[in-house]
């Protein structure tokens, strides 16, 4: 009974005196982000060139005979 009293009295005081805290924050800045993309164009173009020879070689799709 007495160790029950004093939880509840503990509880209690830890509430009351959690009302007494005061958090300061700084404001948050968002600033927008910036990204560089670099492309390298001559790998595109050697893959145009590669798959550019293979559809020179296939220009047409051959249908199958039912």
């Amino acid at each position: 009974m007495k160790r029950r009293l004093f939880l509840i009295a503990a509880a209690g005081g830890a509430l009351l005196l959690g009302g007494c805290l005061n958090v300061k924050t700084e404001p948050i800045e968002v600033k927008p982000i910036h990204i560089t993309v670099d492309v390298n164009v001559r790998v595109e173009k050697a893959l145009d060139d590669f798959f550019g020879d293979l559809d020179k070689k296939s220009t047409t799709l051959a249908t199958p005979k039912s």
